[in-house]
């Protein structure tokens, strides 16, 4: 239909075209534009078909994917790709090479090349094809709203529920409940010196941190905690990848690794990420308790686990991603007296995550993802907003 996303469909083989063609055109709001072979033939398409997402693979003839993702950037193509491969299990480094070169996300081909079982992925798949190619509709065939404001405040009413379950039983890895009664956040102590920064992130993630990290000040002095919704295997690169473009340094969390200032560790992907006590030290633990909001590792337990260590000294960012993880306990920090930021819906490729966290009223400013960085730097070492 004329207003589906429309989905150009790269892969080498016959039999996978047609596969995902089918999946894709069996969910609502999406269609296939085309099919192609290889890189090459893409690219010949892309100019007639305008496609609004691409979902690439990347072991290919004559054009791959990583060459393909190298000539669109050199002619300046700006549609979303989504990496759809087998490549993505055995090669973690290539994909992460993938996403630098300007690929939006990856979704694993679940078994090899030729992958007749590939429905399993469906719901992964159409989702991220639907908020890539909705915001590549939504901001370059449209008017693009305007990023102007900066930062905005949270609506001057009482928040809906915040519902939150205790932080033990958070940090324990059991489920959160919701639905309690509203109540408006009066943090119990006044803001101290932040000495922490935690980030909750999930669809959009890959691209979005690489801005952030790019534009954080060389001199920042606090630690940054990073859950960022992964499949096991690639957190590892992906640290690699993100340390490249950070002048801070990024390495993926380990077990005891010391929280210290000027370090930057993401969550290992399936173990959730919590800070606890060791003497005068603050360590990481690493666990495969329960899913927390449909998570494993989860942004609530890292936010439970930072206001119970840090209280009034930490600062909390949740930021693009599908769901709800993270809303609820970044209202903890808030309430241990931390402050709180989240990113705005106009830079957001899914405002979910951000979006339940401002009407919750645990967002204290919304700030854009191009400013995020240098905001961050600057509430860090002035602790205020």
């Amino acid at each position: 239909m004329a207003d589906d996303i429309s989905v150009l469909v790269v892969d080498d083989s016959a039999l996978m075209r047609n596969l995902i063609s089918k999946m894709i055109e069996a969910t609502d709001g999406l269609s296939v534009a085309d099919t192609a072979m290889n890189g090459k033939f893409a690219l010949e398409k892309i100019a007639r078909l305008d496609p609004d997402v691409i979902v690439l693979d990347l072991e290919m003839p004559e054009m791959n994917g990583i060459e393909f993702l190298r000539e669109r950037k050199n002619r300046g193509i700006r549609i979303p790709v989504i990496i759809l491969s087998s490549i993505a299990e055995k090669g973690a480094a290539v994909t992460m090479e993938a996403l630098a070169l300007g690929a939006s996300d990856f979704v694993q081909k679940p078994s090899g090349s030729i992958s007749v079982d590939i429905a399993t992925v469906k719901d992964r798949v159409s989702e991220l094809l639907l908020a890539y190619g909705g915001r590549y509709r939504r901001f370059n065939k449209k008017t693009p709203a305007s990023d102007a404001a900066t930062v905005t405040k949270p609506p001057s009413r009482t928040p809906a529920a915040s519902g939150a379950a205790s932080i033990s039983s958070l940090v324990s890895g059991m489920g959160i409940s919701v639905g309690a009664p509203a109540q408006k956040i009066t943090p119990i102590r006044s803001t101290g010196k932040i000495e922490v920064v935690a980030i909750g992130i999930s669809t959009g993630g890959p691209e979005a941190l690489r801005v952030v990290f790019s534009k954080l000040d060389p001199d920042l002095k606090v630690p940054i905690l990073v859950v960022q919704h992964m499949p096991p295997g690639f957190t590892r690169e992906f640290a690699i990848s993100l340390n490249k473009v950070c002048p801070l340094d990024v390495k993926e969390a380990e077990e005891g690794d010391e929280v210290i200032p000027g370090r930057i560790l993401i969550a290992q992907g399936d173990k959730h990420l919590e800070v606890v006590r060791d003497g005068i030290r603050v360590v990481v633990n690493l666990s495969k308790s329960p899913q927390v909001s449909g998570h494993r590792p989860s942004a609530d337990v890292l936010f439970a686990s930072i206001a119970v260590v840090y209280t009034n000294h930490a600062l909390g960012v949740i930021m693009t991603g599908m769901g709800k993880d993270g809303a609820n306990q970044l209202g903890n920090i808030y309430r241990e007296g931390g402050l709180t930021i989240g990113q705005d819906e106009s830079s957001a490729v899914v405002y979910g995550m951000p979006r339940v966290a401002y009407e919750l009223g645990h967002v204290m400013e919304q700030v854009a993802l191009e400013n995020m960085g240098k905001r961050i730097s600057t509430i860090a070492r002035t602790s205020r907003l």
